[in-house]
């Protein structure tokens, strides 16, 4: 039995690629502007991990457990899966675009 998919398995993949990416491109970014004076870390929890190993291994760690989940979602439910996918993707791509804005701005 075929299941429906909105988009075909390897775009998924890519997708989940393009998500991995952005948030360990997010992380890489923060460090950076981080310790260079220009930005602080908005989100009270990793506030004490920024400028130590662990909250890149963090970083990593975290979106790859999600890219996991969201692929075993899409296995049951596609389409769910695609929307949350899109939605996190774009999300990360405004915080990336935001974060490269703040080195042209400062």
């Amino acid at each position: 039995m075929r299941i429906f998919s909105p988009i075909g398995r390897n775009k998924m993949k890519y997708l989940l690629v393009t998500l991995v990416a952005f948030v360990v491109l997010d992380g890489l970014l923060t460090e950076l502007l981080v310790n260079g004076g220009r930005a602080r870390e908005a989100n009270p929890f990793l506030q004490p991990l920024v400028g130590d190993v662990g909250f890149i291994i963090l970083k990593i760690v975290g979106a790859l457990i999600c890219a996991f989940i969201l692929w075993d979602i899409y296995k049951r439910f596609p389409r769910v899966a695609v929307i949350a996918t899109w939605i996190a993707v774009a999300g990360y791509g405004i915080i990336v675009a935001w974060n490269s804005s703040l080195f042209l701005l400062t």
